[in-house]
């Protein structure tokens, strides 16, 4: 599978954040996405999730046969995505149900979750509700990763672990995009820099 980006423009509340950018990545490897604040980087993945539509250009993931890539695609991005009311089993099976996935309790074992299934996710530190966002990676099976700044509020062990899942994930075939801030989850394969429009 490749991930393509043709002549990409986005933009947003009235403002081109970018404009004119082509990337191509492929199977096994690993994008960061970089630049100042307000670049672009949160909007890419978030044009490349079928989150928000391009204003020109194309993307495409070959060959995807009848799916879209929003539909071989996983998002995690700054807002966890989580229901503060239910359980973390209970958001975990949500989401494994949603996406097709199979066993949710599996999902939780490699970030430690299922020691606090039965908590509320209200109940959770920023640190805890991270991982449990990110265990959506595992709760089901998607080629393509589009994560905006995972390492966001998860200590070391927790950075080691994700770490660790991408690179089995990029071993397996699977392609992940990465916005960045500091160090990055391994060496990448790409690094996609935006500048923002001038």
């Amino acid at each position: 599978m490749k991930l393509i980006g043709n002549a990409l423009s986005c933009e947003r509340n009235g403002r081109v954040v970018f404009s004119g950018l082509s990337f191509a990545v492929g199977a096994g490897e690993y994008a960061e996405l970089r630049g100042p604040n307000g670049s672009g980087k949160s909007s890419l993945l978030r044009l490349l999730a079928g989150l928000v539509p391009a204003m020109a250009g194309t993307v495409s993931a070959e060959p995807a046969g009848d799916l879209t890539l929003p539909q071989l695609s996983h998002y995690i991005g700054h807002h966890d995505a989580l229901k503060n009311v239910m359980t973390v089993r209970e958001n975990i099976r949500f989401w494994a149900q949603m996406l097709g996935g199979g066993e949710p309790a599996e999902a939780l074992h490699p970030f430690k979750m299922e020691r606090l299934a039965d908590d509320p996710v209200q109940l959770l530190s920023a640190g805890q509700r991270r991982r449990l966002s990110l265990s959506r990676l595992l709760a089901a099976g998607r080629p393509v990763w589009l994560l905006d700044e995972p390492m966001t509020a998860l200590d070391v062990e927790s950075q080691a672990t994700l770490s660790g899942i991408v690179d089995k994930h990029l071993a397996g075939g699977g392609i992940v995009l990465a916005a960045i801030h500091g160090e990055g989850l391994r060496r990448p394969d790409h690094i996609i820099t935006l500048k923002g429009a001038a």
